[in-house]
């Protein structure tokens, strides 16, 4: 028996390795498919705290995730109706207007943007960089162009449909949430039953309520926004309010990326002038303020508060793992660390 005793222990660490290999490389493969599942869950808690206020008044449950998923298909299909034709609208004129500039021959785009670059880095060595320009554009093969396009076609094919299945998921996620929890809860042990459906609401509600305010801060910053930059004259408002509403989805750096698009927009020679451009930067250095000590605090006041340094390194460790979707995510997911913490670690902890 002693024997065959290394010989079993190698066999099943072998086993084990390959198991634990199958299961990253399932991982692996199913990225794109558990990412649809993430963001539906995320998205489907974010739509239970309006649910659970529905219910509070009297409505059955059916009735209150009927509603609210109606108001959500109505809202969402009203915007693409309002803002879409406008984008596409704004897009066509500024293409119209390149071309008719172009034809009669009162608009140089190279000359117009080497004179705007002279005068506003005058340090710069402007024709050095359009002759590096020139050589790497002069450089690229016609295939390669033509796959970067084939490719770029069939992300936002794949990305369309990627949308409809998060649609759907989240459809039935926020239909089926309570047997969801129930099932959960019958995984633990009944003694420690009642605490972790306890836990489980409170991490669940933290995670609604952030999304809720995520939402509102985006479409507070998109609706100012398409006013403002309409009131200033800045080039295309339509399409530079729904740049600040989609950036303002991302917690702590959106709100200042999507500003500084917005005001380099402004920049761009022959589009707006650079007085556009400081109005636009004033105005959103102002809001941001407003945002970070008046909106946010009383907006995200029903979430768990998360310390700034953890904000800071939740979002770089979820941006790095999974992008986008990870920055949007590593905040609830820190709150809930936090809760799990408060209220198991050190209670634990303090019982020792």
């Amino acid at each position: 028996m002693r024997i065959h005793q290394p010989f079993r222990t190698a066999l099943i660490a072998t086993l084990g390795v390959g198991v634990g290999i199958m299961i990253i490389t399932g991982i692996s493969t199913l990225s794109t498919v558990l990412l649809y599942v993430g963001t539906a869950l995320f998205l489907s808690l974010g739509l239970d705290p309006i649910i659970s206020w529905l219910e509070g008044r009297g409505l059955p449950r059916w009735a209150a995730v009927l509603l609210t998923i109606i108001a959500l298909l109505t809202a969402f299909a009203g915007i693409i109706l309002m803002i879409v034709p406008i984008i596409v609208g704004q897009v066509t004129q500024f293409v119209t207007t390149i071309q008719s500039l172009i034809s009669s021959g009162s608009w140089d785009p190279v000359n117009v943007t080497k004179e705007w670059l002279h005068d506003t880095f005058p340090m710069l060595d402007v024709d050095v960089v359009f002759e590096y320009l020139s050589t790497w554009w002069s450089s690229i093969d016609v295939g390669e162009v033509g796959s970067i396009i084939l490719g770029i076609g069939a992300g936002i094919i794949s990305g369309a449909t990627g949308a409809f299945i998060v649609l759907v998921l989240t459809i039935y996620f926020t239909a089926s949430t309570p047997s969801l929890k129930a099932a959960a809860a019958q995984l633990v042990p009944a003694s420690k039953r009642e605490r972790f459906v306890d836990l489980s609401e409170q991490i669940t509600a933290s995670v609604g309520y952030y999304v809720m305010g995520q939402v509102s801060l985006g479409v507070i910053n998109g609706v100012l926004s398409a006013v403002f930059l309409s009131i200033i004259e800045a080039p295309f408002p339509a399409v530079l309010a729904v740049v600040a509403f989609f950036f303002s989805l991302i917690p702590l750096v959106g709100t200042l990326t999507g500003s500084a698009i917005i005001v380099l927009t402004c920049l761009l020679p022959g589009l707006a002038s650079p007085m556009t451009a400081l109005t636009a930067l004033i105005y959103y250095a102002i809001y941001m303020q407003i945002e970070a000590y008046l909106l946010s605090p009383r907006i995200m006041n029903r979430a768990v508060s998360v310390p700034g340094a953890v904000v800071v390194i939740a979002a770089l460790a979820g941006g790095a793992l999974l992008g986008l979707l990870g920055a949007l995510i590593a905040i609830p997911v820190a709150a809930s660390i936090l809760i799990i913490y408060r209220q198991v670690v050190i209670p634990r902890q303090n019982q020792l």
